[in-house]
């Protein structure tokens, strides 16, 4: 057995700031001026100068960085540039963020992987609103020391006075924030002024250079000596023959023989063994992949985290925490989105905007969604619990993103604040008279049937005959129009994408509770969005919730239009209505497709009859 140490003294880094301030070129200097470029990248970086330097003849070291043809043709880093370099006192790890609002989430990818961060300013722009938001980016990932990096000096003529302005401005901002230290140094990038070495044109700064503050600033342990934290990925079989588990090491230390406790379940055991391929070693530590044998049989699955039992994370289905939006389509509180944090993945909801933060100002606002690069504060509930710590105490495991169902795109980054045990004392009451008994007493499969589609498509008209067949059958239903909702429980909400989220999530549940209470429920909703009616259909056991497109074409609703709302819209009198200003995401593979222009409405009806027959809903 062998045991494995190393810990080699490096600082991970992020270069940020608004655009155009000047971060590649300044990485891409410290690159070559430590010796860290290869002969041939250097000899290339002359050939790229010529083509789309702009620089006139010297050298564009921000080239080494931008590897992107777009980056190259524009100017700009678009995506997140990580270099090494070293010198004999340190080796780094650097990532060249984007400067770009629209990339932000770039940045926050960069920041999320650093302990320190450059922060640059150009002198003569001073600071900007992009270079607030990434300092309130950064403390929020928990960066607490920042070096400020004032470029471009030779556009205020290398003068002490701009300098010292900025400098003592963003002192007075930094104050409001997490930061421990920041540093400003004055520099000139392309030129390399106080880069490596001193500049002669600011004779008056007397502090150290970019690369000798970046060689003396503490180095955080913070990961190594937090409490043991492994990630389970994989369960599979080890060289014994044995349940192993695969998985990584996010902070601290295990050893063979360690006591453990399986996040989730709350179920004891004790470290076996420890496979680091291809070896069995005595432990693992930060940073490290390896596949741990325990010594008994324990549930255990993708998403658990082994912790040492007098330092459990928090395990919860509710909790607080901040976060930064990335996605063009706004946050809506209501809207489930998938949740990935370490390697557990699971449905969750933003349940409550607390408050937007002002990116200036650092204010609370009231605001009832996110935009893309807002920042704010909310709840949210998991549809099962996971196990986290806040972020403030363990960054690895604190953090996580919220993902797009229909898309896959991330739509926001999250940093976990503390548990909400609100819920801890509730318990779902079982009764003997369940939904099971009120069907058999009912004589019929309780279901929801959802009827979607545009305004006028004909969705209530279709229902109606369908009750009427069925309630000749025997058959117990009710209806559920968005109308009748909206006059009554819903009446608070407005035709907002946040509010249609929010209504439709009502009516689901609604929904849901009459399916229990043995029904078959019959829902008129436009319900514009497809990951909302998916979120309801969730909700319902396999098999009771039928999805019915009335697939009626815009034109033939705007010429019914019973209501007037089509020709109020057109006239600039009537907003947030769907297929004019709001979108309809019609279904993709709903179990009936209702064709309105191709037959009557006792057609359509009989359709759906026919279609319930067939899955057992109501008998032949």
């Amino acid at each position: 057995m062998r045991a494995l140490v190393t810990e080699r003294d490096h600082l991970r880094f992020l270069a940020c700031g608004a655009v155009d301030d000047g971060k590649s070129t300044l990485i891409g200097r410290l690159m070559a001026e430590t010796g860290s470029v290869p002969d041939d990248l250097m000899a290339n970086l002359v050939h790229l100068s010529k083509k789309f330097g702009t620089t006139g003849d010297d050298l564009d070291y921000a080239l080494l960085l931008d590897g992107l043809e777009a980056e190259r043709e524009q100017g700009i880093t678009i995506d997140v540039a990580y270099r090494y370099f070293g010198t004999p006192k340190r080796a780094f790890i650097v990532a060249d963020t984007p400067g770009h609002e629209q990339y932000t989430r770039n940045m926050v990818t960069g920041a999320s992987n650093a302990e320190f961060a450059l922060l640059l300013v150009d002198a003569k722009a001073g600071l900007t609103r992009q270079t607030l938001r990434h300092s309130r980016i950064l403390s929020l990932l928990g960066i607490r020391r920042v070096l400020l990096v004032v470029n471009k000096m030779d556009l205020v003529g290398c003068r002490q006075a701009p300098f010292d302005a900025i400098r003592d401005e963003y002192q007075v901002f930094a104050a409001q924030l997490a930061f421990d230290h920041v540093e400003a140094i004055p520099v000139v990038a392309r030129d390399g002024d106080n880069i490596v070495n001193r500049s002669d044109r600011m004779p008056w700064y007397k502090g150290p250079t970019v690369l000798e503050h970046l060689e003396t600033v503490p180095v955080s342990m913070h990961q190594h000596e937090q409490p043991a934290r492994f990630h389970v990925q994989s369960v599979v079989r080890t060289q014994s023959g044995g349940r192993g588990y695969t998985g990584y090491m996010s902070s601290g230390a295990f050893n063979r023989g360690d006591a453990i406790i399986v996040s989730r379940s709350r179920r004891p055991s004790t470290i076996k063994e420890i496979y680091v391929y291809p070896d069995v070693v005595d432990s693992i530590e930060t940073g490290q992949a390896a596949t741990i044998e325990l010594t008994d049989q324990v549930d255990v699955s993708r998403g658990d985290i082994f912790a040492p039992p007098d330092s459990m994370p928090e395990v919860a289905d509710q909790f607080s925490a901040h976060l930064v939006w990335l996605n063009e389509h706004p946050m809506l509180p209501g809207r489930t989105y998938s949740l990935r944090i370490g390697t557990h993945t699971v449905a969750a909801t933003v349940t409550a905007l607390k408050y937007g933060t002002d990116i200036e100002t650092g204010e609370h606002a009231a605001v009832t969604t996110l935009g893309i690069n807002d920042i704010g504060y909310c709840n949210i509930a998991t549809t099962e619990p996971v196990a986290f710590d806040a972020y403030a105490k363990n960054r690895e495991t604190g953090a996580f993103i919220l993902i797009d169902r229909q898309t896959g795109a991330t739509a926001g980054a999250g940093m976990a604040d503390f548990a909400l045990y609100r819920a801890s004392n509730l318990v779902k009451q079982s009764y003997e008279i369940d939904k099971a008994f009120r069907a058999k007493m009912k004589g019929q499969r309780p279901t929801t049937v959802w009827f979607t589609g545009l305004p006028s498509a004909g969705k209530s008209t279709i229902l109606n005959l369908v009750e009427q067949k069925l309630s000749r059958r025997g058959v117990h239903t009710y209806a559920l129009d968005g109308d009748n909702l909206r006059l009554g429980l819903n009446r608070d909400l407005g035709f907002t994408e946040a509010d249609r989220v929010e209504n439709v999530r009502r009516a689901g549940e609604v929904a849901r509770l009459m399916v229990d209470a043995g029904l078959v429920v019959l829902c008129a909703f436009v319900s514009p969005f497809r990951n909302e009616r998916r979120s309801v259909r969730e909700r319902h056991e396999p098999g009771e919730f039928i999805e019915v497109f009335v697939d009626t074409p815009l034109e033939i609703c705007e010429a019914r239009d019973p209501k007037g709302l089509y020709a109020k819209a057109r006239a600039g009198k009537a907003f947030h209505v769907t297929g004019i200003d709001s979108p309809y995401e019609p279904p993709l593979e709903p179990e009936i497709r209702l064709r309105t222009e191709t037959g009557t409405p006792d057609d359509m009806a009989e359709q759906v009859i026919a279609h319930m027959i067939k899955l057992g809903v109501i008998a032949r």
